[in-house]
């Protein structure tokens, strides 16, 4: 039982390290002028799918870029890359989730400056992502309809941790008799007040106001850095 106050002492540290790293990003950010957005859930819930559609219709208007984080493979990136957006891919081995040293080094060689979104896609987990600050304005929490209603209750602290949660696959919510009420009323009950976007990447639904919702988001942090 002696080994327990070691390992906690040691995530600690982890993590207070990880803060350190993520706030010099976060002002590193805020310096050069992009909005950051990370996008945290579990595997298949279309996170790469809704990022690529993501860049492809924000680029004809903004300068946008992406960090994307996996195991083993660069399929996600090559994926993202479709959208003719700058992509680099983070391979994490064995870690379940990025943390803001991995950003940090991945973001070697590119002038944020020239940049008005990066989105950073984490590794799918609906646990480990949620510790780790990686100096994002804005963390995404994505859950499918054909994953459920009841995942903001099993996975509460990811659904606490984030700032906006996004129902994705909505054109297949018929044919899983998904419910978009009791779905809404779950992630209410754990985060009161979360804004919700109910979307589809394959018909477009939900898109555009999405869209919107970064838009407004970026004018606000540029606003307010001119301040």
């Amino acid at each position: 039982m002696r080994p327990e106050p070691r390992l906690i002492e040691v995530r600690k540290n982890v993590l207070k390290q990880n803060d350190v790293v993520a706030r010099a990003l976060r002002d590193r950010f805020r310096a050069a002028g992009v909005f950051v957005v990370s996008l945290v859930s579990s595997p298949g819930s279309g996170k790469t799918a809704f990022l690529e559609k993501t860049l492809t219709l924000l680029r004809p208007n903004y300068r946008v870029a992406a960090l994307v984080g996996d195991l083993a493979t660069e399929n996600d990136a090559l994926r993202l890359a479709r959208s003719q957006a700058p992509v680099k891919q983070i391979t994490t081995g064995t870690l379940c989730h990025l943390e803001a040293a991995m950003v940090q080094n991945a973001l070697e060689g590119w002038a944020l400056n020239q940049l008005d979104f990066l989105f950073i896609e984490n590794v799918g987990n609906l646990v480990c992502p949620s510790s780790y600050d990686l100096g994002e304005d804005l963390r995404l929490v994505l859950i499918s309809v054909t994953e459920g209603e009841d995942k903001p209750l099993k996975y509460p602290t990811i659904f606490n941790s984030a700032d906006v949660a996004i129902v994705t696959k909505v054109d297949l919510a018929a044919v899983v008799e998904f419910s978009w009420e009791t779905a809404y009323n779950n992630i209410q009950a754990v985060r009161p007040g979360m804004p919700v976007f109910q979307l589809s990447a394959k018909t477009g639904e939900g898109l555009k106001e999405y869209l919107e919702f970064l838009a407004t988001r970026l004018t606000e942090l540029r606003q307010s850095a001119a301040v």
